[in-house]
């Protein structure tokens, strides 16, 4: 049987990694796009082309971390990096004279809006605003713009992804040091950090919410991510934005205690939006990242017949705690 070749732009970081390794375990043959280091680089469109045109799939992940603080450049990088490789990619497969069959584009389900009311699918979903929503619906309307008929696109809206990467052992690390107690949001003071993006920005509804620790936290299994992938290309009715999140939703509460007992952590503090603020300030990130709710369930993967290696979070947290320490 003739190798199958996949092309990953972005295959550098925590996720492009892992999918690069167990995609070319599976027996692909696999072609990377980064900045350095890959068989082609962003911005030379030329070998982007060779690289895609006869290629069987694609995986788009390209894209500036999140983790940081949300200041002018950096809101520009997010924006730019996601929308700009893209588009890059999109351009070689409409010049390709034998396109790949799909096409998989990393997304985020921080598209929908701060839900504690019922749980957001990709049917009946509603979209949120601000700069974290801009980005992904930027992202996904350029993902999905041009006219490529040969080609099966699908957004993976991939929820917080649980795994030796750096949201997860952040978690790890607050649990250990006994500060591993809910994130309770309230009143700060005024700034623009979260104001939308792009060419029809939209603003947040409001500036905080009175969740008390019960904000819905959606998750998803370093090796679910791989089996959605895996999934995803050969499922020939998977199509457009695709929820990548364990159909076990969590919530804040639930999601520190879990992780306190994954690390043997005997106390946990909660933890303010005041005392929140400056934390996240000291660290360069920002509290939406704990604060938000996020409840997104995987509608069309359920449906079209995936079924979930790690659907519940405590086992989930274990395993990935269990290999860190290995």
């Amino acid at each position: 049987m003739a190798s199958r070749r996949i092309v990953i732009g972005g295959a550098s970081g925590f996720l492009g990694s892992k999918l690069r390794e167990e995609l070319a375990r599976d027996g692909w043959d696999v072609a990377t796009i980064g900045r350095s280091g890959a068989d082609a680089t962003w911005g030379d469109q030329a070998a982007i082309l060779r690289l895609i045109d006869g290629a069987d799939a694609v995986i788009g992940l390209a894209g500036k971390s999140v983790d940081c603080r949300y200041n002018d450049a950096n809101r520009d990088e997010i924006l730019r990096s996601r929308v700009d490789t893209t588009r890059e990619l999109s351009a070689a497969i409409a010049a390709s004279a034998r396109p790949p069959r799909v096409w998989l584009n990393s997304s985020t389900a921080t598209i929908y809006r701060h839900a504690m009311d019922r749980p957001q699918t990709e049917a009946h979903g509603e979209l949120g605003a601000g700069f974290s929503v801009d980005v992904a619906r930027n992202w996904e309307r350029e993902f999905f713009a041009a006219d490529l008929p040969g080609t099966r696109r699908v957004a993976l809206r991939i929820a917080i992804a649980l795994g030796d990467g750096p949201a997860t052992n952040t978690l790890f690390r607050l649990a250990r040091l006994g500060v591993g107690g809910p994130q309770y949001d309230g009143p700060w003071f005024p700034h623009r950090r979260y104001r939308g993006i792009g060419p029809d920005p939209t603003e947040p509804s409001a500036s905080w919410h009175r969740t008390r620790g019960r904000q819905r936290f959606s998750w998803v299994h370093i090796d679910d991510i791989v089996g959605a992938v895996r999934f995803a290309l050969d499922t020939e009715t998977l199509s457009g934005p695709v929820n990548v999140a364990s159909p076990g939703p969590s919530d804040n509460r639930t999601v520190m205690r879990a992780l306190r007992r994954t690390v043997g952590a005997w106390i946990g503090l909660p933890a303010f939006r005041w005392m929140l603020e400056p934390a996240t300030w000291v660290l360069r990130t920002e509290s939406e990242m704990v604060l938000k709710s996020r409840w997104v369930v995987p509608e069309k993967l359920l449906e079209a017949g995936y079924e979930f290696a790690w659907p519940e979070l405590e086992p989930a947290l274990r395993d990935v705690w269990a290999g860190r320490r290995g």
